[in-house]
């Protein structure tokens, strides 16, 4: 009986430690339960779920560009549909990299730079979860960190409470960077004008003459986010800009409203909460481009979202509405104005938290007066000159606060 009585203690024992998690078999592999992404062509928000505390290295890689995340021994459980690329992200891989170790490996579309890597202990649940956010980059700031990871000499371990890189610094050297926007294209061809011209055809051929315009100036650095007529999403067009380091974007539009009689150019500036009714029907419509090329919009959850809406830091803020000013200012009394030129409204492609953003109605393609305007030569002359002068000015200033 006594015997019977210590075999059965024994085993209860046993049965406690297998069960309790506070005893859990370190020899037993990680688990990686599921994955889930979330954002855009800009930035993206990884979270990984495991049944215990891992502990991960990581490290960039180029060609292409590449986070690798090393752990110990891990089962992968994901849903093969959670893995679809998305925005940043072009795809994910995983597997057993040699006896003990394994590895998870991110490839992005374009250069990028790791804003946290954190593990985090779950509050409601057992086990650990691993985020990580991901921005757009330039090369500049891309090969900036690889210079940084090869000093440390090797992976970077993850810090508990996250770990920020170094915050991009605008090089002194670097000339003035504009980036030109040239809206719609592709399958997108934008507002039709009273005579059946598309607006994704007026905004390319004012692009290239603007482009030239600065060209000749001899100091900037311009880029196009389309040169020939093609489509491009929303996200990939604040990419363009982050990742030519732009000091400036100018998205160019013609729009169309059902008020025929309104007219004359427009500046925007971002904001959640639109100036006025005009402003916020414009931006709608601009902000579905995606939606009428047939792009589907992210089921993005509001964790990532709080994110991608951090529209714009305060100090670019600043400086978009200081040029959409300037430009206001040169535009005066050389093309026809709107009532109350400067507006605002929530347009995504100025979301860019770190380029000073504005978006140009070049004028209204419904009304028939600005449509014979913007294709006209001489009017585009004085249009182009009145934003290369805005532009000139505004680059005087910025030279002086950085230099």
């Amino acid at each position: 009986m006594v015997t019977k009585l210590c075999t059965a203690l024994v085993l209860g024992l046993v049965g406690l430690f297998h069960t309790d998690p506070a005893f859990a078999d370190d020899d037993k592999p990680l688990a990686a339960l599921d994955y889930k992404m979330a954002g855009d062509a800009n930035r993206a928000r990884i979270v990984i779920h495991f049944d215990r505390e891992p502990e991960p290295k990581w490290f960039l890689l180029r060609g292409p560009h590449r986070l690798v995340v090393d752990l110990p021994e891990t089962t992968f459980a994901f849903d093969p549909s959670s893995l679809e690329p998305r925005g940043l992200v072009s795809g994910v891989r995983y597997g057993l990299l040699s006896e003990g170790r394994s590895r998870l490996i991110l490839s992005t579309s374009g250069s990028f730079q790791v804003e946290k890597l954190n593990i985090l202990k779950n509050k409601t649940t057992t086990g650990y979860r691993l985020v990580a956010d991901l921005s757009s980059a330039s090369e500049r700031r891309f090969d900036e960190l690889l210079t940084e990871q090869a000093t440390k000499t090797g992976s970077t371990r993850t810090a508990k409470k996250g770990d920020r890189l170094g915050q991009r610094q605008r090089p002194v050297q670097k000339p003035f960077t504009i980036v030109i926007d040239p809206g719609h294209g592709g399958i997108d061809g934008g507002a039709n004008g009273v005579s059946g011209i598309k607006e994704k055809v007026i905004t390319l051929a004012f692009a290239k003459e603007l482009r030239k315009s600065l060209e000749d100036v001899g100091k900037y650095r311009v880029f196009m986010t389309r040169e020939r007529d093609e489509f491009l999403r929303l996200d990939e067009r604040v990419r363009v800009a982050r990742q030519h380091e732009a000091d400036l974007f100018l998205s160019l539009h013609a729009d169309t409203i059902r008020l025929r009689g309104i007219r004359g150019a427009t500046v925007y500036t971002i904001s959640e909460k639109a100036s006025d009714a005009v402003s916020k029907a414009i931006a709608e419509r601009e902000n579905l481009s995606d939606a009428i090329a047939g792009v589907p919009l992210a089921d993005e959850k509001q964790e990532v979202a709080d994110i991608l809406i951090d529209l714009a830091r305060r100090e670019t803020q600043i400086f978009s509405i200081r040029f959409a000013r300037q430009l206001v200012g040169e535009m005066t009394g050389e093309v026809e104005l709107i009532n109350n030129p400067h507006r605002s409204a929530g347009f995504k492609v100025l979301r860019a938290p770190d380029v000073p953003s504005v978006l140009v109605e070049l004028g209204y393609l419904s009304n028939s007066k600005d449509e014979a305007l913007m294709r006209n030569p001489d009017w585009r002359k004085k249009a182009v000159r009145s934003i290369t002068s805005a532009v000139t000015l505004f680059a005087s200033v910025r030279d002086g606060k950085d230099g």
